[in-house]
């Protein structure tokens, strides 16, 4: 499977499950009357489902996508990342998506608030952020506070995108104030920045800081009341395969769709 930032495409299982059609027989083997003649079909969904989802949710929905290609061989998910106020704006000014996977309610909100959601968003998942520095910790950080110190490069998300607002409110709840040297349009940016060393630290989300393993080192921000950020899910409005939009917000909140996103790091909706 290749994978891009910015699209991810998984393609379909190979195999097409035809619909079935049965039909009765008279007993002595001659053709079935019209009386005794019955046939049923099962619906089968197709086509190519658009998922615009948060940096954040890459690994996950990446996974999940192929369990519903899987579970549906005639269709092919395509699924592209970003920050969630980007995903918004690409929306409300015409790309084709036919669901949205926000990493805040804010961001979801304005799809709703711009009519661009054919139902109500329900909400899936939840994340908090924590410090991952590289595994050599060069700047010695061991608290929240330290990032606060002179001469440490901090980076973090920009205050439209949901995790620099996170970041901005556990700041202001730990009573810090921060100087970053850097603030990135996606959670994935700000995690590139400390795995490639050119940072000292990063407030990622948790979820994002197991993914990269041995990558980074973490570093719990050890707040009472930590932001927590909701994660809703919605089908846009104008979308071409509603039925395949609705089956995969499905398989999200249902109890598979549960157990990746919490084996990821996820918190409970």
């Amino acid at each position: 499977m290749k994978l891009s930032f910015k699209k991810v495409s998984t393609l379909a299982a190979a195999t097409v499950l035809a619909a079935s059609m049965a039909s009765c027989s008279s007993p002595d083997g001659g053709p079935a009357s019209a009386a005794g003649s019955a046939s049923t079909s099962v619906p089968e969904l197709s086509g190519t489902l658009t998922v615009f989802a948060a940096a954040s949710l890459k690994q996950t929905f990446t996974e999940l996508a192929t369990q519903f290609e899987a579970a549906h061989p005639q269709v092919k998910v395509s699924l592209s990342f970003d920050g969630s106020s980007t995903l918004v704006t690409q929306i409300t000014q015409g790309a084709p998506a036919d669901v949205f996977a926000s990493a805040d309610t804010k961001n979801m909100t304005k799809l709703s608030d711009a009519k661009l959601t054919s139902e109500a968003p329900v909400d899936f998942a939840t994340n908090v952020l924590t410090l991952a520095v590289p595994p050599s910790n060069p700047a010695n950080i061991t608290a929240f506070a330290d990032v606060a110190k002179p001469g440490v490069k901090l980076v973090i998300c920009a205050a439209q995108v949901p995790c620099g607002a996170a970041a901005k409110a556990d700041a202001a709840t730990a009573g810090l104030m921060l100087t970053p040297v850097s603030e990135e349009l996606s959670v994935t940016g700000v995690l590139g920045k400390v795995t490639s060393g050119e940072a000292d630290a990063g407030l990622v989300y948790v979820t994002d800081a197991k993914s990269a393993g041995d990558k980074v080192k973490t570093i719990p921000l050890g707040l009472a009341q930590p932001t927590i950020n909701e994660y809703p899910i919605a089908a846009v409005k104008g979308s071409k395969n509603p039925e395949i939009a609705a089956a995969f917000i499905s398989l999200v909140t249902a109890q598979e769709g549960q157990k990746v996103l919490q084996d990821a790091g996820f918190g409970a909706p």
